[in-house]
């Protein structure tokens, strides 16, 4: 039996069904598809106050980047592929971005460390400075087709910042094993009309590739469920930068208490987490990040 599909609205997108089951959801304008695939627990133990916690979220959602922004037309060569990676377990966004949480082991292209787990960046003043983007943690010159070339820094060497953390799991890292073509985001350092993921988190808020879902009232985020796994949640983290929005992570779904729970590269906790460390990463209810909680794009 073939595919079956479906045209939805708001977002404009089409759901895609197999023997009357749930596959795959391709939003139109967005690289981002969900998919379905074996259940999974993503989680992070951690201590507060000498007592041990736990984060976990668990589902059976997979998400991955097709070759180019989806429209009514569905490479169902692609489909196949993708789906067959799901149930052979190659990681998806969400478990290459798990690859850089506290404690993750070294994962290596030849001698080139490209996961293992990171810090957010380098001490300065007693405060973790921000500025290490993905070819900072790899220590490569990264060379753009419309910017000037970026040599890394080496004080930010296994380090990776909020929008550095979505930009390695989104450009740089993911990947479909024997696909035979690219399926990165394109990445920028500046805002290129909406064709790009951009250097800094206010950017890809405002000029970055796909759609916005929740947009920037300049008070709590709103409706929750508006929104999907894999999708960039933006806050605005700071009280000195004038209400612009300086904190992005990526929402990993309900977790086993029924919050809304993301994964982000911060600085109380020296790098990526979906844990409460510092503060809770739930976007929920009144905590630090729930209140500073404005927007959301899919990719």
């Amino acid at each position: 039996m073939g595919y079956t599909y479906h045209s939805r609205t708001n977002p404009d997108r089409v759901e895609v069904s197999e023997s009357g089951k749930w596959i795959a959801t391709f939003t139109g304008g967005c690289y981002t598809v969900t998919l379905a695939g074996p259940e999974r627990t993503f989680s992070e133990t951690f201590k507060v106050d000498g007592e041990t916690h736990h984060a976990s979220v668990k589902h059976s959602t997979w998400v991955r980047a097709a070759p180019g922004p989806a429209d009514h037309t569905i490479d169902e060569r692609w489909l196949s592929h993708a789906l067959d990676a799901n149930w052979a377990e190659t990681p998806d966004l969400l478990a290459i971005g798990m690859q850089y949480v506290k404690g993750a082991p070294a994962v290596s292209e030849g001698d080139l460390q490209i996961a293992g787990d990171a810090g957010y960046g380098p001490l300065a003043d007693g405060r973790r400075q921000e500025g290490a983007d993905f070819n900072d943690y790899l220590g490569l010159r990264w060379l753009y087709p419309t910017d000037p070339p970026d040599a890394p820094e080496h004080a930010q060497r296994r380090c990776l910042d909020c929008s550095g953390y979505m930009r390695m799991i989104w450009g740089y890292r993911h990947h479909l094993p024997g696909a035979g073509y690219p399926d990165t985001l394109p990445l920028s350092l500046r805002p290129r009309s909406g064709s790009t993921m951009p250097r800094r988190s206010f950017d890809s808020r405002v000029g970055g590739r796909g759609v916005v879902r929740v947009s920037d009232t300049g008070s709590q985020g709103g409706n929750l469920s508006a929104f999907d796994i894999g999708d960039l949640v933006y806050f605005d983290a700071s009280d000195d930068d004038q209400g612009r929005l300086d904190h992005v992570g990526m929402f990993l779904g309900r977790d086993t208490k029924g919050a809304h729970r993301f994964l982000s590269s911060r600085k109380i906790p020296n790098g990526p987490t979906l844990a409460d460390r510092g503060h809770r990463s739930i976007l929920d209810g009144t905590g630090y990040y729930a209140k500073a909680f404005r927007a959301v794009r899919r990719l």
